[in-house]
This record gives C-alpha cells, sequence and structure tokens, in this order.
C-alpha cells in the first residue's frame, strides 16, 4: 500500500456542511456551481466531490489541493465569496484540513 510522508501534498479539505433537509439541494446546487465556475479553476486544485448524506442534513464536500498556498490563495480571491456567503446562509460548516496517510485498495483477482 502506497504510504504518504507527513507533509506531503496533496492535501485533503473534508468540508461538512449542516443543513434542513429542505434546503439540502439548494446547498449542493450553490457548491456545484461555485466549484464548476470558479474554484477547479485556480492553480493547485487537484479534485473535489460532493457527497449528501441520505436524512438530508448534512454535504460534505471532499476536495484535494496540490498545496495550503494554492487553497489559500483561492479562498482570497473574490471570486467563490458571494456563493459561499449564500451558502452560509443556509448550513453551518465544519472545515477541515488533511493529510493523506494510507490508501487501501482492493486484492486484485
Amino acid at each position: 500500500m502506497p504510504t504518504i510522508s507527513k507533509g506531503r501534498t496533496p492535501l485533503t479539505f473534508i468540508n461538512v456542511f449542516t443543513v434542513a433537509p429542505e434546503n439540502q439541494d439548494v446547498l449542493i446546487k450553490l457548491l456545484t456551481e461555485v466549484t464548476e465556475q470558479n474554484v477547479r479553476h485556480h492553480k493547485g486544485f487537484i479534485s473535489a466531490s460532493l457527497h449528501r448524506s441520505v436524512d438530508g442534513k448534512k454535504v460534505t464536500m471532499y476536495a484535494q489541493w496540490a498545496s495550503v498556498e494554492d487553497y489559500e490563495s483561492m479562498r482570497r480571491n473574490p471570486g467563490p465569496a458571494p456563493a459561499l456567503e449564500k451558502a452560509l446562509q443556509i448550513a453551518t460548516f465544519d472545515p477541515g484540513m488533511y493529510e493523506v496517510t494510507q490508501i487501501f485498495l482492493p486484492d486484485k483477482n
């Protein structure tokens, strides 16, 4: 299994949004639009995926960036700000920055 050493990029950002079930689709639309139109075009962006909870109360975004500096540069850019402000009007979020420590793959048959 590949092992990623401490401090090695890419960095993974996992943001868990808590939202009223009636606003889950609205939040997903906002996050999709800002990521598609703005975030993914920034230097250092690797990938992002959105996840919806089956109970309708959470939306999680899993994103990878080449470096903290690239991510922070995107955050300083005014482009994503309006969509993120709208998202925070209907949801709270708990952000986290992570390093990959292990990757597990299925056995090849």
